[in-house]
């Protein structure tokens, strides 16, 4: 099934490495114009660069977009920038966020707050940019990255865990009242899939083992008995950007290899 995008234009958070990388290229490879927003402007120019490269004169406009999404204003002048420079926005991906994790008692007021800027406003401001035009156009995709916190909250969890939670919440709200207008909102639950977060843990860790080794030990507590990969996460998320997923929205997909214990 081949999946095109041609003539839409993608707005990534998070889209200078990892997961966004990859959903970026994903969209470039089927014909989108894709924004890749990060904070870091060299490392942002790098990814250009990269999509660029790999996928030719066969996409349409791809540019980056420097700008940190726990700021409103920054938000506001990124938007009216990717507008400006590819066209309304047709497909949101709410991406940027790391894992912040803890002992309830040891998080502080501070910890909570740049969590929540981070993954739950951040989302909440670019949505309430890009709506009013899809539903105006009757036609808009929302992706939302979560993790499978969200749904199965450990211990220790918090602060991530809850600010997932709340964009879980936020995705269902959204599918209801944009599913009239064909603006399809959906949630992907992240299970433990290689890239540079990985890559940092394991460069902080005193051990012997191989990036590979500490892979490989992390994939036995998976159903699959491995991780997953940025480009298997992309190809989901490219598939409900498209018309191919044109009657899916208001859910939470698990891509996690069978680990959540729940569905």
């Amino acid at each position: 099934m081949e999946v095109r995008m041609d003539g839409r234009t993608a707005l990534i958070t998070g889209g200078s490495l990892g997961l966004g990388h990859a959903v970026g290229l994903r969209f470039a490879e089927s014909g989108a114009n894709v924004a890749l927003i990060g904070r870091r402007a060299e490392v942002l120019a790098e990814a250009e660069a990269e999509l660029r490269a790999a996928v030719g004169g066969n996409s349409g406009k791809i540019a980056s977009f420097a700008c940190d999404v726990r700021e409103a204003d920054q938000i506001e002048a990124m938007h009216q920038s990717v507008v400006d420079t590819l066209g309304p926005v047709d497909i949101l991906v709410n991406n940027a966020g790391t894992s912040v994790r803890g002992p309830f008692e040891t998080i502080t007021d501070e910890m909570w707050q740049a969590d929540l800027d981070l993954k739950l406003f951040a989302s909440i401001r670019l949505c309430r940019l890009v709506l009013p035009g899809m539903k105006q156009r009757k036609w808009g995709r929302i992706i939302n990255t979560l993790n499978l916190g969200a749904k199965v909250p450990p211990a220790e969890g918090a602060p991530t865990a809850v600010s997932r939670a709340a964009g879980l919440a936020l995705t269902k709200i959204l599918a209801a009242e944009g599913a009239p207008y064909n603006v399809l909102v959906n949630g992907l639950m992240v299970g433990n899939i290689r890239s540079d977060q990985w890559v940092q843990r394991h460069a902080g860790l005193d051990t012997d083992q191989t990036l590979e080794e500490f892979y490989a030990n992390m994939g036995k507590a998976i159903p699959m008995g491995r991780l997953g990969t940025a480009e298997e996460f992309a190809n989901i998320a490219c598939f409900l950007a498209s018309e191919q997923g044109s009657y899916i929205t208001g859910v939470a997909i698990n891509v996690d290899g069978g680990k959540s214990p729940v569905v």
